[in-house]
């Protein structure tokens, strides 16, 4: 097995400590030339290159009419699906659902700003939006919920999912059972970079939508990189990463546990244990082996990739350092394992999400907690919010002026425009003060 890293923070080099804020970032940027090939062949050649490159990636052939699902295997999917998943799905959707509902804003409010003034927003969906569902190694009908419900709740009118077909040219049944029950019939068995060029600019069977959610390894998150100007790509939701921040008073073997959880996902993930415990780092260090002999391939040589390159066990030299560094890394995903982690989380500012205490493990945010696991990566936390239905609406400014209040309001924007240089702004206001004598003898009622 290799070396699993072991790193402290006051003796790494600047190239180290960028390697580890970077993470699979730096191998993305390298992939941009070949994924921008795809992508130009993609709106070149649609349906002719896509089915070209599900082949050439997927290992199978699915000619263009076949691509998308049908009814009939929608209900094959509910035929063959066993019981305990098809469970375990109502359940999360029920906690996922229960919590998007409470997002939702008002589709109308106004506040009066001024006599006569009337400012307000009205909150819409937006048309379209294509769901990615990765595939990989498993299928993925956690993700399908965490997109399709708060797309779902939005009311947004026209959902679609791509995600790759198995071996056997089929979308799995788990995947098709969590998207119908959350809304979505639409879905098309293509992944990779032909899928979110296809949704992109659309083809002759996949029409394009104005919105791409959802997560994906280093070529889905390069060509979302390279599509941005083309379409709204969302949060940047790449390679999965974690960090377990604990100290002296954690279980050292249910720390081990969950270093694991997302660095199995692949091996351009990332996986930390930051504390200022050397204690801690020994006996962490200690229980790893045995638990990554017991995963089978290739999960097992997932982790013992990412444990030796974006990941491993960071010593700190003191709490507050460690609380630091995991602002300064904004990492998706945040395990608290601490005495007093509601304290901790005063101190914790960057991060797509926090769970707290021992019992809040990773894989309980990742299917049913309730809040979304959809969550940016590479840093960008710092600045970007966990997918929610607000990522499916969108927000427009209303007002109305009334001729009580248009005077004042003309007098300041008349001022405002001469001094920025706009002689048609400030004319448009101060022509007749806007005809607001004839105005104000047709009132309209308040909304």
């Amino acid at each position: 097995m290799t070396a699993i890293n072991r790193f402290r923070l006051s003796d790494l080099t600047p190239d180290v400590l960028e390697r580890l804020m970077r993470r699979s970032e730096l191998d993305i940027a390298a992939l941009q030339p070949r994924v921008q090939t795809i992508i130009e062949d993609v709106r070149a050649r649609g349906d002719v290159a896509v089915v070209e490159y599900t082949q050439k990636f997927d290992g199978v052939h699915i000619p263009a009419q076949a691509l998308r699902v049908t009814p009939a295997e929608f209900e094959a999917a509910r035929q063959t699906l066993v019981p305990e998943v098809r469970a375990a799905i109502e359940h999360a959707s029920r906690n996922i659902r229960a919590f998007h509902e409470k997002q939702k804003p008002p589709e109308l409010w106004w506040t009066e700003v001024g006599p006569g003034v009337l400012a307000g927003e009205k909150t819409t969906p937006i048309p379209s939006a294509g769901l990615y569902v990765p595939r990989g190694k498993g299928s993925f009908p956690s993700v399908v919920m965490m997109l399709a419900i708060p797309a779902h709740v939005a009311g947004v009118p026209r959902l679609v999912i791509v995600t790759p077909p198995g071996p056997d040219g089929q979308v799995d049944a788990a995947t098709l059972v969590a998207a119908q029950l959350n809304g979505v019939e639409e879905i098309y068995k293509v992944g990779g970079v032909q899928a979110v060029a296809a949704l992109a600019y659309g083809t002759e069977t996949i029409p394009r939508v104005y919105k791409i959610l959802g997560p994906g390894g280093s070529y889905v998150t390069a060509a979302k990189h390279l599509l941005y100007s083309v379409v709204d790509v969302g949060l940047p939701a790449g390679p999965s990463e974690s960090i377990v921040l604990a100290d002296a008073s954690a279980d050292p073997h249910l720390i081990a546990l969950d270093l694991l959880v997302e660095a199995e996902h692949g091996p351009d993930s990332a996986a930390l244990l930051v504390t200022d415990s050397p204690a801690l780092v020994d006996a962490v260090a200690a229980h790893l082996p045995a638990l990554i002999a017991e995963l089978p391939e290739p999960r097992r040589s997932f982790v013992t990739q990412v444990l030796s390159s974006y990941g491993g066990l960071l010593l700190c030299d003191s709490f507050d350092d460690a609380v630091a560094f995991c602002n300064d890394y904004a990492p998706e995903h945040l395990m608290v394992h601490v005495r007093e982690p509601f304290l901790a989380l005063r101190h914790l500012h960057n991060a797509g999400e926090i769970l707290l205490g021992a019992l809040s493990t990773f894989p309980l945010g990742n299917y049913c907690l309730g809040t979304n696991a959809v969550l940016p990566t590479g840093g960008f936390a710092r600045t970007y919010s966990a997918l929610s239905i607000h990522d499916f609406l969108k927000r427009t400014g209303i007002g109305y002026v009334t001729a009580e209040g248009f005077g004042p309001l003309a007098e300041t924007a008349a001022a405002l425009a001469d001094y920025e240089g706009f002689p048609a702004h400030a004319r448009a206001v101060r022509v007749s003060h806007r005809s607001s004598t004839r105005m104000a003898s047709t009132p309209v009622p308040f909304p």
